[in-house]
């Protein structure tokens, strides 16, 4: 075999020895024999950390991968860190796994390891989504939970959401504190495997039932429900958890006339109608809105693995299913909350909504259009969450959502939520229907009153240890050399989070960001266009956003301004990868 950096080779000298069990043990040394050089550096070059999405890497052998050790340290340390805060109190988490290959196992391997820390644990006894992890947390009062998930990615992929008492994923400065816990465990000895099956509590259906009655609370037009209950909706889980949840949620609050995608409603960790089980993908979506069309059917949905992203199919002008994408369903999503509670009078000044600073500005001008508070914050739904437990009861958290297709209405839960997502996208196809309007005809006209904001978001893989270091030095490059135009357009404003600092390159005036460091670039026209660079924190990419505006004089006008804005955001996308 080749030269492999010394730290690395300690590493996997280390998976080598007799405190890995002799599966690992041998894993490790087919790599070894197979001479697969950059496996082993990919497996072994660092350890994983909590992202904006938590731990989450390709399922194998090594520090740098998803297996029973990688995800024992990380609940040892996340048990000790708890230790730690909560001295004097018993301590519960709640723990749930959604249909990944492996995740029950996980599931299981994580509740034996708090339960050896003499921790209670409510275990799902069945894969659930995400969200409802977020809402029993809340409901039997624990200081923590874990999700094992890897949300939309490949196959390949599995990982571990740490959660908070509130219900919102981990953020600082537990996120830091618990990896510092993790840091702490240098052997495999020190990480308590065996279980104390005293300490876990099975959990049924019931937190189902729960869920579902406290959303249907939060419906705003029930009338409409009634008025058109055969609406034809169409849903697919992707192989996910979606399905323990979805259609019974739909059903609950009214709707009679749902059709599953067949094909991809069982639970499936390979996913073997789809290239990536996500909502975003136009490939994803496909047999939904095949079907949505075949039907004539009124809404088309979709939602990833773990049930908290939700991808939208409507019809056009033209009558053809056409995707929405994550900026245009929050928008639809916060002009109907916002215009239903106008028209109940039940609008307050302290009530909110918030987006992240990737997400269109479409939202907050709709918002600010109802006197209502719009906040920002750094990319990832655990920063929504944390925003909303911030405020507390000083406010009322309305709805929210990033373009990456995760909303919440309501205040239920911590995290984005797609069931709750599909029962408000089914009412709101509902109340527009009633009035003679698709969720399109919605579309436009919001586009004719604010502008007709056009997105992009491009993603370029780049794997491994290779790949990563490929991702900093673009945006080393970016900060050192700036594009000064964009398609001709000069630059007018340049935000770095990472360095907390706005520059206005005209006056040369520079004021602070008020929120958290955070490796992103924002780039501002003079048109207000905003091209945004980021690397992901859950996936081996490096991801470009672009928005850009122009008036919609009329509804006419829509294609052809829809043509001059793609131009424009494909030549700002040509000059600034």
């Amino acid at each position: 075999m080749g030269t492999i950096d010394p730290t690395i080779q300690d590493k996997i000298n280390q998976w080598l020895s007799p405190e890995y069990d002799s599966e690992t043990v041998a894993a490790v040394r087919a790599l070894i024999d197979q001479d697969a050089q950059t496996e082993l550096i990919d497996s072994f070059y660092k350890d994983l950390e909590f992202g904006t999405g938590g731990l989450r890497g390709i399922m194998g052998v090594g520090s740098n991968r998803i297996n029973k050790y990688s995800l024992g340290k990380a609940t040892q340390g996340l048990a000790n860190y708890l230790k730690s805060i909560y001295k004097d109190t018993p301590i519960k988490v709640a723990i749930a796994y959604d249909s990944r290959n492996n995740s029950q196992n996980f599931g299981r391997l994580v509740a034996d390891v708090f339960s050896a820390n003499d921790i209670q644990v409510y275990l799902f006894d069945e894969l659930r989504p995400t969200p409802l992890l977020s809402f029993a947390i809340r409901h039997f009062g624990c200081q923590s939970g874990v999700m094992l998930t890897a949300s939309h990615n490949p196959k390949e992929y599995n990982g571990y959401k740490a959660y908070w008492n509130d219900g919102c994923q981990i953020t600082a400065p537990h996120d830091t504190n618990i990896i510092d816990e993790v840091n702490k465990i240098h052997s495999v000895s020190a990480i308590k495997f065996t279980a104390n099956p005293a300490n876990i509590i099975a959990v049924g259906d019931e937190i189902d039932l729960l869920y579902m009655e406290a959303n249907q609370a939060l419906s705003l037009h029930p009338e409409a429900v009634e008025a058109q209950k055969d609406l034809k909706i169409v849903y697919s889980p992707i192989h996910g958890t979606g399905i323990t949840l979805v259609p019974a949620m739909l059903k609950a609050w009214g709707f009679t006339n749902v059709h599953i995608v067949q094909e991809q409603a069982t639970p499936d960790g390979n996913f073997p109608t789809v290239i990536y089980p996500n909502p975003e993908e136009e490939d994803a979506m496909a047999m939904a809105t095949q079907k949505g069309a075949a039907l004539d059917a009124d809404l088309v949905l979709a939602t990833d693995p773990d049930a908290d992203r939700v991808g939208v199919a409507v019809k056009n002008t033209e009558g053809n299913f056409q995707l929405l994408n994550g900026n245009q369903i929050g928008a639809l999503l916060t002009h109907y909350v916002l215009e239903s509670k106008k028209q109940a009078d039940s609008l307050r000044p302290t009530d909110y909504i918030v987006k992240t600073i990737v997400t269109t500005e479409l939202i907050r001008q709709i918002a600010n259009n109802y006197q209502v508070t719009s906040y920002e914050t750094l990319t990832g739904f655990k920063f929504i969450g944390e925003q909303i437990t911030k405020i507390g009861d000083q406010g009322k958290y309305l709805v929210g959502g990033e373009e990456s297709y995760g909303f919440l209405v309501g205040d239920l839960v911590r995290d984005k939520d797609a069931a709750n997502s599909c029962a408000f996208l089914a009412e709101m196809t509902a109340f527009y229907k009633t009035q003679g309007k698709s969720l399109f005809d919605v579309l436009l006209a919001l586009y004719q009153k604010y502008g007709f904001y056009q997105e992009k978001l491009v993603s370029l893989t780049k794997k491994g240890k290779a790949g990563a270091e490929e991702i900093k030095e673009m945006m080393v490059r970016l900060r050192q050399n700036p594009p000064l135009t964009l398609a001709g357009i000069s630059v007018t404003e340049i935000k770095d989070y990472q360095n907390q600092v706005a520059t206005n390159l005209k006056t040369g005036e520079k004021i602070a960001i008020d929120l958290p460091v955070s490796d992103v670039l924002q780039f501002i026209t003079v048109d207000g266009d905003v091209i945004s660079a980021r690397p992901s924190g859950t996936e081996p990419k490096i991801k470009f956003y672009c928005s850009v505006k122009e008036p919609l004089p009329s509804i006419a006008d829509y294609k052809e301004v829809a043509e001059k804005l793609d131009q424009k955001v494909n030549q700002i996308m040509q000059d600034i990868i």
